[in-house]
């Protein structure tokens, strides 16, 4: 591989030297490669993984970077650039968590050094100096790993597929433990297991509430200083420190959010709850969704593979049907008591947000402890129309829509925050509004009219809660924002369906089964669970308990018209010329002109966007051409420097294809 800086010839004819290949850290897509240096004998034994310094072409900057190999080379004629220094002599880059970065970003059309930048924390000079690998044996109390196990063993098969170290979509019981959810156990008792046989474990949450009630139900089984927590919010040493824990000989159990897939810990267990969360999806470039670097973490190291969840996402059910994962259900299914509305309270549903059988159940079970009521939106009216005739009200500046904050309130535009103190009708001139939607605070306003006496409790991301006790009350929030109880709700409210369905996305009915299922467990068992106003195939998959049915029913229904999972899609945004080239590079290597959607216009600054389809079979060849696309694009804008230009973008395995 050429230096990227000639600078001098090392040894005369026939003398070896060693030479370091070094990935540098650079978000630039022609700098994702391996560079040969020169390691000078002054940096005395220098191993593969440690952070260093060294010499760039461009205007003789110095970069940081990681050595991935080292070797000697023969033949000292050829002219190299020499490392610069080492920064540290920890080994932050293993060989096994460059490899994992290096698919994954050849797979998504990416660089590994912007999946090294989710793996690897800044460095905290005082926290590196202070650590020490740990020797110590970690301990895990006896009757806590018989607990786990038996824990484990409640599902069918699910202790021989971690044992053969297999894949496997799990369906977590819908059931408390005290104040935890049955699929936070279940994932500390498989870890607790792994970690008494000497064995580390790594369990990706979509957010620090999941994380809290996971961090919760391991400390009742492992000790403290055997979990590594790995998340956003930590402090920076702290997450240092994590880290640090992590490269460790001794067993530790890693527990954090999406990149935490990405922890370098020897993983005998990899799980994932609830992979169809969006916050699963990594917003950053390279895009790689968690359960995707799952499943390639699982293929390259032979780790056991989890990905457990209430509902089947349509992903997990494509791999079900291929035989890539494993069906585990549990030895005795515990189905929630979900009750659809009757087919005369679906005619009153439109001018009657709460049915009487609703209403009557919540009266009863708010009598003996907590009830959750979910709904759709947060605030007290999102939205307002013209009290005339009906036309939304709209921001004159934006467009946006406009909401109160509060009964008689002055609307405020959802988008941009303006209050609109003289607002008219565009269609009618009329001056007044009329509340068109209830959210969380206008809900709650109107069940503690209705329910004198009974704690009315809001919980959504302006007021989260994520624990109440076993008192009565009214427990009104948005979806994934409800609160544990303690005990579990004595019944279980699911208002706002019918609008929630009517979202324009391709995956709306599997997003609708996983918000309500996810609240449904959070019932006693046995407990009412009221889904008002919503008939049809969600609802019944809902009553039915058989996400996976569903899963199966939308695969089939989306295969003829190729969307996604049952194809791949491609995501590429830039200039017209920079978009056109990366289509033609496509059409080369077979991709059909009836495979692309656009380009299409975005913005005023020139960008269009196209969408390209296509088979699995394909897709590291159109990964391959793709990248080549970038980094093409990228050196043409090098070389027209002092032009402000659009980078191309690429984006693999998009969610939710838009054009």
């Amino acid at each position: 591989m050429s230096d990227p800086r000639p600078e001098r010839a090392a040894s005369g004819p026939g003398e070896g030297r060693r030479i370091a290949r070094v990935l540098i850290d650079s978000p630039l897509p022609q700098l994702d490669r391996l560079f040969d240096y020169a390691l000078p004998a002054e940096l005395g034994d220098v191993q593969p993984g440690v952070r260093i310094k060294a010499p760039l072409r461009t205007a003789g900057r110095v970069v940081d970077g990681y050595i991935v190999e080292i070797d000697v080379e023969p033949d000292a004629t050829r002219t190299l650039s020499e490392v610069e220094s080492v920064v540290s002599p920890t080994i932050v880059m293993p060989e096994r968590l460059y490899r994992l970065a290096r698919r994954a970003a050849d797979r998504a059309a990416g660089s590994a050094s912007d999946v090294l930048r989710l793996a690897i924390p800044k460095r905290q000079v005082r926290v590196e100096k202070a650590w020490t690998p740990s020797d110590e044996k970690v301990e895990v109390d006896p009757d806590a790993v018989s607990r786990a196990r038996e824990i484990v063993a409640r599902y069918d098969g699910l202790a021989a597929v971690i044992a053969e170290s297999g894949r496997a979509a799990v369906e977590a019981i819908p059931v408390q433990s005290g104040s935890e959810p049955g699929w936070a156990t279940l994932l500390a008792a498989a870890a607790a297991s792994q970690l008494a046989e000497g064995r580390s474990s790594i369990l990706v949450v979509p957010d620090y509430r999941d994380q809290g009630l996971l961090l919760t139900a391991l400390e009742r089984l492992v000790p403290a200083d055997a979990i590594a927590r790995h998340d956003a919010r930590q402090a920076n040493p702290d997450r240092y420190r994590a880290f640090l824990r992590t490269l460790d000989d001794e067993p530790c159990i890693v527990v954090g959010n999406r990149s935490a897939i990405y922890s370098p810990a020897r993983a005998a267990l990899v799980a994932i709850w609830d992979d169809s969360d969006p916050l699963l999806a990594e917003p950053l470039a390279p895009y790689v969704h968690a359960r995707d670097a799952a499943l390639i973490r699982q293929e390259q190291e032979g780790s056991a593979l989890l990905l457990v969840a209430h509902t089947r996402s349509t992903d997990v059910e494509r791999l079900v049907q291929h035989a890539w994962l494993r069906d585990v259900t549990a030895a005795r299914r515990i189905i929630p008591n979900v009750r659809l509305s009757t087919p005369q309270e679906l005619e009153r549903s439109i001018g009657q947000r709460v049915p009487s059988s609703a209403f009557a159940t919540a009266r009863a079970a708010a009598a003996e402890g907590p009830v959750l009521v979910q709904v759709a939106r947060p605030g007290f009216a999102p939205t307002l129309v013209c009290a005339s005739c009906r036309h939304p009200a709209r921001c004159r500046q934006c467009g946006g829509p406009l909401g109160a904050r509060r009964r008689g309130a002055v609307p405020v535009c959802g988008w941009c925050g303006r209050s609109a103190h003289s607002w008219r009708c565009t269609e009618c001139s009329s001056d007044q509004v009329r509340l068109a939607s209830s959210g969380t605070e206008r809900t709650a306003d109107e069940l503690g009219r209705a329910f004198p006496g009974v704690r009315v409790i809001v919980s959504d991301g302006a007021h989260p809660v994520q624990h109440v006790d076993d008192r009565p009350a009214l427990v009104v929030a948005t979806r994934g924002a409800e609160p544990i109880a303690d005990g579990g709700y004595r019944a279980v409210i699911l208002l706002d369906g019918a609008r929630m369905l009517q979202a324009p996305e391709l995956r709306i009915g599997e997003s609708c089964l996983r918000w309500w299922s996810n609240a449904a467990a959070l019932a006693v068992p046995g407990a009412p669970v009221h889904l008002v106003g919503v008939d049809g195939p969600v609802a019944r998959a809902l009553a039915t308990w058989s996400a996976a049915a569903y899963a199966r029913s939308e695969l089939e229904a989306r295969m003829p018209l190729h969307m996604p999972p049952t194809a791949r899609f491609a995501q590429l945004e830039g200039l017209p010329a920079s978009v056109r080239a990366a289509l033609d590079a496509l059409s080369d290597i077979g991709i059909p002109t009836d495979a692309v959607l656009g380009p299409v216009p975005l913005d005023d600054d020139g960008r269009v966007r196209a969408l390209v389809r296509f088979p699995y079979a394909a897709g590291q060849d159109v990964a391959d051409t793709l990248r080549a696309s970038v980094v093409a694009d990228a050196a043409q804008s090098r070389r027209g420097r002092g032009r402000q230009r659009i980078p191309l973008s690429v984006h693999l395995d998009i969610l939710e294809p838009d054009i």
